[in-house]
């Protein structure tokens, strides 16, 4: 019977409705603070693995995971993109031509980056072709000037499928009438939207139409490649371009959104702390409570001694009490985070709706939407977390507790 003393008598100490509403108000308390606590960091960290899982599949799917270029020019690219493909890692690649560019259309101007791909090969390294709100890839056809733009580009440039733009690159052409800048009219034959900047900056066209605008003959800018662990881009392009020698050279994903993957493993990891923080600070507020209990308890826990009961099961009780008030407010805030963590996506595209704002501007969060996704193992780290803080936070008033001389106690009742 004795074995079970602790738990029976500290669970009914959670359960007994106590004189003192003061204890009731501050366990109270200390239940809400877990509760939030817990349901806040789960939903900030799905929040933030959501951000994380949307730069690796839409920016990363859209960005090369490396490129590798010849400073004199890439003409037999089909053959080193073959020798490429076969080495560890790299799954796919494809050629581009790179162009930076103004698009002007009826006095709207927009700077973009215009792509030239080859729309068979361009499946190989990108996720554009999963992501075209209108027209297709294949329209883009070796002389007929097409271009794909991205859906915000389109819609600032004020322009749709059919319609035509002026492409202005930054070369002149000397001609007898003087120096002019190089522009040409491509016509609108696809939109894409990926709910990233990158709607707002990128166009692409067919790899030959940049050739020519570019004046590279038969060269490519170079070869896109996509591996099969983007954590590993900056190794395997160091050792392709020592592979291939003095004329190339190589980029990965990290000059180009490195920054912005650090900074949300960064922030992932400091909101983490500071919120855990706050966990602390909500269990912590159970020595309060406990405190309080062993204090008007003093002659239950006398009694409780004579009547056999040792330290370790007076301490026990107190543990278990404490323990209950932990599991309580952990068991809900876990049920609440996991809950807002599922419909968050839901419940910010309603307020948005309701009340015509927009939380995100895809042209400065580069996403337009707030992504959220669940990992059960941040829920088990932070239960766990919580747990430990919990059962800390109990000790000191069960040692007190412990401690407690039945006969000074006994006294003076």
């Amino acid at each position: 019977m004795l074995d079970r003393l602790p738990f029976l008598i500290g669970l009914r100490y959670v359960r007994a409705k106590r004189r003192n509403h003061f204890i009731s108000f501050i366990s109270l308390t200390s239940m809400l603070g877990l509760m939030l606590g817990v349901a806040v960091l789960i939903l900030v960290l799905s929040v933030m693995n959501g951000f994380d899982h949307e730069l690796r599949t839409r920016i990363l799917g859209m960005v090369p995971h490396a490129k590798i270029e010849s400073r004199t020019g890439m003409v037999e690219w089909e053959s080193l993109a073959e020798r490429l493909m076969q080495r560890e890692r790299v799954i796919g690649a494809a050629p581009y031509v790179e162009q930076q560019g103004m698009f002007s259309v009826g006095g709207n101007n927009q700077g973009a980056m215009v792509n030239g791909i080859h729309p068979d090969w361009e499946d190989r390294v990108s996720i554009i072709g999963e992501h075209m709100r209108e027209g297709s890839l294949a329209d883009l056809a070796p002389g007929e000037w097409n271009i794909v733009l991205g859906s915000i580009l389109a819609r600032r440039l004020g322009v749709g499928v059919g319609d035509r733009v002026t492409l202005l690159v930054p070369e002149a052409s000397i001609t007898p009438a003087g120096v002019f800048p190089r522009l040409k009219r491509f016509t609108v034959s696809g939109i894409f939207s990926v709910g990233a900047e990158l709607d707002a900056g990128l166009a692409y066209a067919h790899i030959e139409d940049m050739q020519t605008l570019a004046r590279l003959g038969n060269a490519v800018g170079g070869l896109r490649l996509e591996l099969d662990d983007l954590f590993a881009a900056s190794a395997v392009t160091r050792a392709i371009v020592n592979d291939l020698g003095v004329g190339y050279r190589g980029y990965d994903w990290t000059y180009s959104h490195g920054n912005l993957f650090q900074a949300i493993q960064m922030e992932k990891r400091m909101i983490a702390l500071l919120l855990t923080v706050i966990i602390a600070v909500a269990a912590f507020n159970i020595v309060s409570t406990l405190v309080m209990v062993v204090t008007d308890k003093h002659a239950d826990i006398a009694i409780l001694r004579t009547i056999g009961a040792t330290p370790r099961s007076i301490m026990g009780i107190f543990v278990v009490q404490g323990l209950a008030i932990g599991v309580i407010g952990i068991l809900v805030g876990v049920g609440l985070g996991v809950l807002l963590a599922l419909t968050i996506a839901d419940l910010i595209g309603w307020v948005e709706s309701a009340f015509g704002i927009q939380f995100l501007d895809a042209g400065v969060y580069f996403i337009s939407d707030l992504p959220s996704r669940l990992h059960w193992e941040d829920v088990g780290n932070i239960v766990a977390a919580a747990l430990g803080l919990t059962f800390l936070s109990t000790l000191y008033p069960a040692w007190r507790a412990a401690r407690v001389q039945p006969a000074e106690v006994l006294r003076y009742e």
